[in-house]
Parts: structure tokens; C-alpha cells; sequence
């Protein structure tokens, strides 16, 4: 099997997090009591000396009035005191410990971070036995693995190079036992550690620099509770800070924060879940390490899936095998968070149970489920790592996230806490008035209706829970459509737009008005990719042993499956310079969909006023409108000009033919050209209404300049002149050149020098643009640009042009250029004569040499 790419574990192993199996409900002892009450601040654990500890009888240490709850282990409270029971079966075992906020401060928080639900920290630990009657907390890694144990393995040079640190030392208060078991406990105060600010079951300190956390206050802080169940124990604590700077912005304010904070104490399967190895033609999260096992003379960065364990029931295991539907013994069950407006609470749970459909592909039938939080339950907590849960946050934040947490020894995920943010329904309404009110007339409201806002719900929700599975956005599905077929009523409305909901292809942008699309031929759904690769990821292989036993299987059927159906291919989001695999873009050929799509927009823009009138009301959200219109109109433009110098990469096995690699194709890149010049060079006035600006004080002549702005600064970036260069040698005499792609700029934006004509001030300006352009390639610099304007988040690396020929490329082109425009400035008059002897001057200024920067590397 194709293992993991090197290239994009890196970015994959920024895993999300999960939660917990759903277990059977178990009653509880609490341990809150009704008021809580701040504890005894007291010294911190010194560090221990050679005298041994003190152990007292049991008695003594867990009296008669301690408050018991009974679960993965005993937890007393005596007075003010907490202790854990350690039973000897639990030593050595390792546990996750997952951090939350359980109710967040008020004030400021940056994007996405800081709400009620959110994760803070995350760490596996182990209690283990020390001398002098001490427990010992320690913090496991499984970043570096070798499981050969043979004589001359690497096993414990692995180990010996990967101790793990002692984080705490506990000593034993008291020894216990149970007479029925015969198990021996260790009993240890855990008070003090718990008061103290430490990483295992609080904020991790880039957390807490993010959200402006400084020093606990202790005498503002207390332990609020611990509930026992029988895999977890749960934590819960009120911690005030010291305010500090926000995200390292400048500090606001001196007042404390306060938080209510819960972890979750998981105890990890005894024996791990078989992973799977995770494969670069199959997007799933991956649990990343280092393998000393792989490669006989050196090593290999080897990524495991993050997915759930689901198994056939034993008595249904010859069923499955046979190929009959059957349940498994732990269903994947999400719950709905009570404080969910009720009127979406059903969309929500649709959202999730219309991945059942994919899971019957892998075998199972009703393997996943969404249920209402139960109501007046008090064993059930919607921060009980037991239980999977759709976290409703009143929040101003337009978006939503899927995180998981999972076995970092296996990938198996362990649970989930989906953030579902309240304002998403304005991001959806935004996305769906501009990219489908051409089609659809009840996109043309600032307020949906109920089942339409509903539905747009069901669709964010499964895509989030596809990220919970463990599915990676899958940003090339959409590039298998063909563009035409987007317009076919038939196909589209079988099939839907894209393939995978784990794409960005929000809506059917392509679809005419006089195709008569409905909504299922608009919308997002879970598709073929979907169900393929959830077949992959969670199809139950017990005739293979391990991991390893099972890649020859599973890289034939990868290899078996893509060659009958193109609609499987997976396009990462991470391949920038790939336009198949590109954020809001649909079908196989940008430049025809971009097309439809601004016919769409010149039909929505006139009617802007109209839809978005509220009685009452001002024109703010005429001028929301309008900018999302921009917005849209520049994502087509980036999906086209990704083709420029861009490059397909398909991933694959040493089994399947073809390159891994290849240039966009010349006539791609021609079309891409022509398009830019076409809807872009020649001025979009159908941007430019006089009834909107009036109404809402746009100016349409910066709107327009920060667009040539933009779009100039990728095109004549020097990442695509230096790759266009590099390509001579590589595939001579079938490449797009450099010297043509200059060519065609400056045919495309200098018409007029040519036909005479007199240049309007939105051309002046974009001719300003490339000159300046022009002349920065005279200067020697190496950067890393990031842009969210055209098409996405794009990263793409500015390279020093000075070294290469496009410096010489850049000299010869002005010069021409300059001698064309001398020759137009005597039949020029007015504002174009001046401009033209304006360019002339700043061509001179920059031909002269500049003194050479060493770029720093």
C-alpha cells in the first residue's frame, strides 16, 4: 500500500480532537457539594528526599466521612482533601487526559477559540510505582516507535532515548485493597497538585497565550468536582487569571479572567485497535510518528488513520463476512446539546444520520446515530468524555469545526465535541443568496425560511461529522464533474455537484436559470468519494493480523477502485500549486465554470437593492451583499489563474502507470489567459452600480483597483515566472514559456498603445500595477506569501527572479514596451497622453540597476 506522503504529513498531523465511546450510564457519586467551597491553599509538593514517605493506615486517610465515588478508580473527598485510589491493575496503564472549557470568560476571544466546548490541552499519562512509597505522574510520547524485540532490535534504544518525564510525585498516604479482587490499592493526595497551575489537566501555554491567560490566582480558584464513571473520571475546577495580552495583541485590561474548566481522565483500550496505515490517495487524519521498524537502513515517517473501531457483534461476525448487513457492538452515537434551538435540533441529527448510508458500504447498518441530549438525566453530562456531542455556541463566530480525540497508539478515535457556531446560519445565507439566488427564488430574502435555513444546517453538520470520522477536506473531488454535466438536471440531481461533502463546493454555481435545477441538484451531499472512503477506512479486516499484513489488500483496492471510477480521486488542500484541488471551485475546467458563474452574478447584482430591502431597515446589508458579490467574483478568478505555471499531482503506488507530476497543460494555461483578459484586464463594469453606491457609499473605483491590485501580484509573482522558466528544460517545446506569458500581459493590459485609443482611468490604473510589478523583480528577495483574496488560502513561495533569466526577461519587456508606448504618445491627448508619459519615466526609474540584495535564506 502507498504509505503516507512525507510531504503532507507534516500538515496532517495537525489531528483534531474526539471523545469518548458511549457506554451504558452508570450511576454516580457526586462530589460537588451544593456550594463549593475554595480549598486549602497550601505549599507546593516539594521534591522528595531520601526519607521515605509516611504510609497510615487506611482508616486514618479515607475515614468514615469521606465521600466516595466508585468508577475507573475510587475518588475520596475528605473535608477539603481529594484522593485518588489507584488500583495495581491501573499502574502503567495509559490514559488520555482531555482539557476543556466548560463555561468561558466573558470579554474578547480570538477567531474560533476561547468558547464553552473548546479544547485546551490534550496529553497521555501513566501513574507508575517509584521508591520511597511514591506514585509517579508521568507524560508518555509516541512520537518515536520500534516494536522489534529481538535480540539486536531497537526496541529499548528507542525507549532509552524517549524516557518519560516525571511531571508529578505523589506520595502514598495510605495502601488499600479489595478483598473480593485482591487487587492492592495506592492512595495519594492529589489536592495540591490540582490547586497548582500545571499542563496535564489545564490550558497548554500556546493556548493560553492565545487567550490572554497570565498567572492563576489560587485564592479565586477551587476544585468544583469529581465524578468516577466506569472508563473516565472528570475533573472540574474554577481557575482565575491574571488578564494578559490577547493573541500577543496589546493587553485591554487589567481585570482577571475567570474560567469553569473540565478533564477528562480516559482510560486507553488495554490492548490498542490494528491501525491502518494511512494513504496519501485516501484522505483521512493521520496519528503521525517516527518508525525505526520500516526502513531496514534508516527510518520512516509513518502515519496511522484517525477513525472509530467498529466491530460486527461475535455473534454476527459470519454474517459480515458474508457480506450481510449487520450492527456493530459500539455504534458511533452523537448527542445534541440541550441548549440547541429546538427548530434545528432535526436538521442536525439528519446531518449526521445521512452518513448511515456510507458506513453500509463498509458493512455495517445503523452505525451511526444522532440522538437528543437526554432531558432530566443526571448521570448524563455534555462534558462526560463517554459521550460524542453537537456543542451549540451562541457565538458571533460564522463557522463550524469537527474535532476528534483519539489513541495516539492506534488512531483510534476515542470522542468528539463538534462546534456548531450560532452565526454559521449567516455565512450559509451569504454563501447560498450569492452562488444560487440566480436559480432559486428563496434565496432572494435576508431571512430564509425555516426547512431552506434547515437544510443548509443538515449539510454544514455533515460535513463536520465527516471531519470527526476522521475524513481530511477533499478540496480535487469536484475537479471529476465535467462542467456541462453541472448544467444536466438529471445527472446532477442522481449525482449531485461534487462527490464528496468534504469538499468546498458549497453550491452549484454553474446551474442556469433556464436549466431548472432543483434544490437536490444545488446542495452538497455525501457521494461516491464519501462512501468509498469510509468503505476503506472502517471495513473490519480480521483475516489480517496487522497493519502491515494488510497494505498489499488495501493498495490493490485503491489501485482496482480509482481505475474504474474517476469520481474517487482525492485532492488534498494542501497541493497550492494543483488547480483541480482548489477551495470553492466546481468541475473539471475553471475558466468554463468561472464563465457560467459570472453570468449568475451579473443577473444577481442588479437585484441586490431589491432582495435585501428590510422594512425599517438601513442598506448595511445591501453593502454585505455587494461585497460578497466581490468576494465571489475573485474566487473565480483565482480558481483560473491557479492553472499559470501549475502543476497535477496524483499520488500513487509504484503498481500504477503514469507520472505523479505534470504541468497544466499549454492550451489549459492559453485558455486560462485569454478568460483573465476577457472578464478581467477588459474592465468588469458590470461591477460599477451608481444606485448602490449612492445607496450604501461603496467606492466601486478602489474596489475595482484592489482587485487589479491583487490579482497583478499573483500573476506577475515570481514563483510562476521562475516556474515557467524551469519548464524550458523540463518538457521543451510543449510548455507555456515565460517570454509568451509576458506576451500575452502586456497585449492583454496595454491594448490601447496599440489601437489607439484613450485609456480609461480603471485601465490607467491597472497599467500602474504591472509596472510597478515589473520593477520588483529587479530586487532580490526569497518570500512566503499567503493570501485568503483569490480563490482561497494560498501559499506559494516568491522566489529571487535577480538570479534567473526572469530578470532579464523583465529588462527586455519594459524596454520593448517602453519604445511601444513612446511611439502612441503623439497621436495621444488629455489624461492618456499624461499617464503614457508618466509610464515612460517610471520604466526609466526602474531600469536603472539597483544595488544587489542578499537574500537571506
Amino acid at each position: 500500500m502507498y504509505k503516507f506522503n512525507i510531504a503532507l504529513a507534516i500538515l496532517f498531523g495537525l489531528a483534531l480532537t474526539t471523545s469518548a465511546q458511549t457506554q451504558k450510564k452508570t450511576p454516580v457519586v457526586t462530589l460537588s457539594p451544593a456550594t463549593p467551597v475554595p480549598p486549602k491553599i497550601v505549599t507546593p509538593v516539594k521534591k522528595p528526599d531520601s526519607i521515605p514517605s509516611v504510609v497510615r493506615p487506611y482508616k486514618e486517610i479515607i475515614t468514615a466521612k469521606a465521600k466516595t465515588s466508585r468508577g475507573i478508580f475510587k475518588v475520596h473527598k475528605v473535608g477539603e482533601r481529594y484522593f485518588f485510589e489507584i488500583p495495581d491493575t491501573l499502574l502503567n496503564r495509559e490514559l488520555l487526559v482531555v482539557n476543556r472549557i466548560s463555561k468561558s470568560a466573558s470579554g474578547p476571544r480570538p477567531l474560533m477559540t476561547g468558547y464553552a466546548g473548546d479544547e485546551i490541552a490534550e496529553n497521555v499519562i501513566d501513574f507508575e510505582k517509584g521508591p520511597d512509597n511514591r506514585i509517579f505522574l508521568k507524560l508518555v510520547s509516541y512520537n518515536e516507535r520500534s516494536s522489534d524485540t529481538t535480540a539486536n532490535g531497537l526496541y529499548k534504544a528507542v525507549l532509552n532515548s524517549n524516557l518519560k518525564p516525571i511531571v508529578a510525585s505523589f506520595p502514598v498516604k495510605a495502601y488499600g485493597g479489595d478483598t473480593v479482587s485482591k487487587v492492592k490499592t495506592s492512595v495519594i493526595d492529589v489536592t495540591d497538585y490540582l490547586a497548582t497551575e500545571n499542563e496535564i489537566f489545564y490550558f497548554s501555554p500556546g493556548i493560553k497565550n492565545l487567550l490572554g491567560v497570565g498567572a492563576i490566582q489560587p485564592d479565586k480558584s477551587y476544585i468544583g468536582s469529581i465524578s468516577a464513571y466506569p472508563i473516565n473520571m472528570e475533573l472540574k475546577t474554577v481557575r482565575t487569571y491574571s488578564r494578559g495580552p490577547i493573541g500577543g495583541q496589546p493587553q485591554a485590561s487589567t481585570l482577571p479572567v475567570t474560567y469553569e474548566l473540565n478533564s477528562s481522565m480516559v482510560l486507553l483500550p488495554k490492548i490498542p485497535m490494528k491501525p491502518r496505515y494511512a494513504d496519501s490517495r485516501v484522505g483521512y487524519f493521520a496519528q503521525l510518528y517516527t518508525d525505526f521498524d520500516a526502513n531496514p537502513q534508516g527510518i520512516r515517517q509513518t502515519g496511522m488513520m484517525v477513525r472509530w473501531r467498529l466491530e460486527p457483534k461475535d455473534a454476527d461476525i459470519e454474517k459480515y463476512k458474508r457480506g450481510e448487513l449487520v450492527e456493530p457492538k459500539k455504534p458511533i452515537i452523537y448527542y445534541i446539546d440541550p441548549a440547541t434551538p429546538k427548530k434545528w435540533v432535526p436538521y442536525l441529527i439528519a446531518g449526521v444520520n445521512d452518513w448511515q448510508k456510507a458506513f453500509e458500504q463498509a458493512g455495517f447498518k445503523n452505525a451511526i446515530v444522532a440522538l437528543p441530549a437526554p432531558v432530566g438525566d443526571s448521570t448524563w453530562s455534555i462534558d462526560d468524555a463517554r459521550h460524542n456531542v453537537i456543542v451549540y455556541k451562541p457565538s458571533a463566530v460564522a463557522n463550524a469545526s469537527g474535532p476528534n480525540v483519539h489513541d495516539p497508539r492506534s488512531g483510534e478515535i476515542m470522542e468528539t465535541h463538534i462546534n456548531w457556531y450560532h452565526n454559521i446560519m449567516q455565512l450559509v445565507h451569504s454563501w447560498y443568496m450569492i452562488q444560487a439566488g440566480a436559480v432559486d427564488p428563496r434565496a432572494r430574502t435576508m431571512k430564509f425560511d425555516d426547512e431552506l435555513m434547515g437544510q443548509l444546517i443538515r449539510f454544514v453538520s455533515s460535513h463536520e461529522v465527516g471531519h470527526t470520522l476522521g475524513l481530511l477536506h477533499n478540496f480535487g473531488s469536484s475537479s471529476t464533474v465535467p462542467v456541462e454535466k453541472l448544467r444536466d438536471k438529471a445527472f446532477v440531481e442522481a449525482h449531485g455537484h461534487t462527490p464528496s461533502i468534504m469538499d468546498y463546493a458549497r453550491f452549484n454555481y454553474v446551474a442556469q436559470p433556464e436549466d431548472n435545477i432543483s434544490e437536490s441538484g444545488l446542495f452538497p451531499r455525501i457521494g461516491d468519494y464519501d462512501k468509498w472512503a469510509i468503505q476503506y477506512g472502517y471495513r473490519w479486516l480480521p483475516q489480517y493480523k496487522t497493519a502491515d499484513d494488510e497494505k498489499s489488500y488495501l493498495n490493490k483496492l485503491v489501485i482496482d477502485s480509482l481505475s474504474k471510477n474517476k469520481r474517487l480521486f482525492f485532492g488534498s488542500e494542501n497541493l497550492f500549486a494543483d488547480p483541480r484541488s482548489q477551495s470553492e471551485d466546481l468541475g473539471d475546467n475553471a475558466m468554463l465554470a468561472s464563465t457560467y458563474g459570472i453570468k449568475n452574478l451579473k443577473r444577481i447584482l442588479p437585484n441586490l437593492i431589491t432582495w435585501t430591502k428590510t422594512p425599517e431597515e438601513g442598506y448595511e446589508e445591501l453593502g454585505n451583499s455587494y461585497r460578497d458579490v466581490v468576494r465571489q467574483y475573485t474566487q473565480y478568478l483565482g480558481h483560473v489563474i491557479r492553472n499559470f505555471a501549475g502543476t497535477y499531482t496524483t499520488f500513487k503506488s509504484v503498481e500504477q502507470p503514469g507520472a505523479i507530476v505534470e504541468p497544466v497543460p499549454y492550451k489549459t494555461q492559453k485558455e486560462a489567459m485569454k478568460f483573465v483578459t476577457d472578464n478581467f484586464f477588459n474592465t468588469p463594469t458590470w461591477l460599477i452600480n451608481k444606485q448602490i453606491a449612492d445607496l450604501t457609499g461603496a467606492n466601486q473605483v478602489s474596489t475595482i483597483s484592489f482587485l487589479q491590485y491583487s490579482v497583478l501580484m499573483r500573476m506577475m509573482g515570481s514563483d510562476i515566472i521562475t516556474k515557467l522558466i524551469n519548464r524550458e528544460t523540463t518538457n521543451p517545446g510543449k510548455n507555456y514559456t515565460a517570454q509568451e506569458y509576458f506576451k500575452d500581459l502586456k497585449m492583454g493590459i496595454w491594448t490601447e498603445i496599440y489601437s489607439k485609443k484613450p485609456i480609461s482611468l480603471y485601465r490607467r490604473n491597472l497599467q500602474q500595477y504591472y509596472i510597478a510589478n515589473m520593477q520588483k523583480m529587479f530586487v532580490a528577495t526569497n518570500e512566503i506569501v499567503m493570501t485568503g483574496q483569490l480563490g482561497g488560502i494560498n501559499v506559494y513561495l516568491n522566489p529571487d527572479v535577480t538570479r534567473t533569466d526572469g530578470e532579464s526577461l523583465v529588462r527586455a519587456e519594459l524596454v520593448a514596451l517602453r519604445a511601444d508606448i513612446e511611439k502612441a504618445i503623439p497621436t495621444a491627448t488629455g489624461m492618456t497622453k499624461t499617464h503614457l508619459k508618466e509610464m515612460v519615466r517610471k520604466i526609466n526609474v526602474g531600469l536603472v540597476p539597483k544595488t544587489l540584495v542578499t537574500p537571506t535564506l
